[in-house]
């Protein structure tokens, strides 16, 4: 029996897991003894996710192509961006206000006097960019080059080029077969670029923390910690209540799907970049039983659609920066209807924001700048950059919520569809599971995991 081949691993042979959260405390440690060389090893990080980068865009690219192209998907692919959209916008409306009900429980900002000498020099950049509007984004997502959109990593704009490639390619049928069997085997081979890359993961990892600490000091630990606190709150809540009702009702497999998404969150986590989580993200959740037309799909739309954690921090970032106006100016109130009206326009200009570290300050500035009168909107400001000096450790948090939510949109989309492989689930991360990939001519993604 072939499984009679596999070995029990040695106690000290870590799995990538674990590797990655020992990176993790050593980076801090190290950020936190030796500051100066933890900003000095920062090109390592740099390294890491420029390789993770470089892995996105032709994995996506021939991901949709074979889902689409391979499987006859033309017709699904339709009702699939329906079921997502929709999806979509129910889970990040409940996260907004999740966001709103937690925020005016705890006040962060009650009590904060805005200072109008704080330096704003560090989001001088930001306040030249703006959010995009309904119609800016829906231009913006067809590319008018494709390898320009690779080229800027615009994750949007290369799956809509492909359903349509997809679709091109199945049209013209026999014709297509060529081009269709070289994109099944760039997907396998950036399948299997991406476990190279992640062998060097707790190194990138590790790195990361150690010149954030060192950039910043342990003081970027302590300050804004009720904010900080509250937003993590917020994001426990959600999702344990929220998405842990959205797995139940779509019979999650919640023991291996938790298995399987611990590497991509950790690694989200600590570069606080959604994309360097992305390529290992798509592989695990095909391994787990969700088809590649549906993972190419959901989650790389999801990543400008479904930011469940970015959106749940504009809504409670957004609020600390008006309590912190009240208690700055005499008489200014901003009630709860406001409020209400400030998360309606948060849920349309939030799908334009980028899944990149602190993109969401271009929307969190727009919006306190639409809600503030004119004479006082400086303090919109001086409310980000005080956010600002701290984001980063929020910035952690909403990021690998943002993974983890739409990696459950993959598997809720499947089942909706009726397409997702339990059996399959059922041996992930097992020895088999490595024996049922080489049988059916599939990259061998996993050695058993512990």
């Amino acid at each position: 029996m072939g499984t009679m081949n596999v070995q029990k691993k040695a106690w000290w042979h870590l799995s990538l897991t674990t590797q990655i959260l020992l990176g993790l405390v050593i980076g801090g440690v190290f950020g936190w003894l030796f500051p100066h060389y933890a900003v000095e090893i920062s090109w390592m990080r740099d390294v890491f996710l420029n390789m993770i980068k470089s892995i996105i865009a032709p994995l996506v690219f021939s991901t949709i192509v074979v889902g689409i192209a391979g499987g006859g998907e033309l017709k699904a692919i339709g009702r699939l961006g329906g079921k997502s959209i929709l999806y979509f916008e129910i889970v990040t409306t409940i996260a907004l206000f999740v966001g709103l009900l937690v925020v005016n429980i705890t006040q962060p900002g009650a009590g904060i006097v805005l200072n109008a000498a704080t330096d704003t020099g560090a989001i001088a950049k930001i306040g030249e960019s703006h959010p995009k509007t309904l119609i800016e984004t829906i231009v913006h997502i067809f590319p008018s080059s494709l390898i320009e959109s690779m080229a800027r990593g615009d994750v949007l704009q290369i799956v809509a080029f492909s359903v349509l490639f997809g679709m091109a390619v199945s049209a013209v049928g026999e014709k297509g077969k060529p081009i269709l069997k070289w994109c099944e085997s760039l997907s396998q081979v950036m399948f299997k670029f991406t476990g190279y890359v992640m062998n060097v993961a707790p190194l990138g990892v590790g790195a990361a923390m150690a010149a954030t600490i060192g950039h910043q000091g342990l003081d970027v630990l302590r300050n804004l910690g009720m904010l900080i606190g509250s937003l993590y709150i917020a994001l426990l809540l959600f999702v344990v209540f929220v998405l842990g009702a959205v797995a139940i009702i779509a019979r999650v497999p919640l023991r291996k799907f938790l298995h399987a998404v611990r590497e991509p969150f950790t690694i989200a986590f600590v570069t606080t970049s959604s994309e360097s989580a992305l390529p290992k993200a798509m592989e695990v959740m095909h391994r787990l039983g969700v088809p590649r037309h549906i993972v190419g799909f959901v989650m790389p739309t999801g990543y400008s659609f479904n930011l469940d954690g970015t959106t749940l921090y504009l809504a409670m970032a957004s609020v600390f920066v008006m309590q912190a106006v009240e208690s700055t100016i005499p008489g200014f109130h901003f009630g709860i209807g406001q409020q209400i009206g400030m998360m309606i326009a948060l849920m349309i200009t939030s799908k334009g924001v980028a899944a990149v570290p602190r993109a969401s300050l271009v929307i969190l500035l727009a919006t306190l700048s639409s809600f503030l009168p004119p004479e006082h909107s400086a303090f919109g400001a001086i409310g980000v950059a005080i956010i600002f000096g701290v984001d980063e450790l929020m910035d952690m948090a909403r990021t690998s919520v943002n993974l983890l939510g739409n990696c459950l949109a993959c598997v809720v989309m499947a089942r909706w569809e009726g397409v997702f492989d339990d059996d399959r689930a059922a041996l992930f991360g097992t020895p088999e599971e490595h024996h049922l990939e080489t049988a059916v001519g599939e990259p061998a993604f996993a050695e058993a995991d512990d």
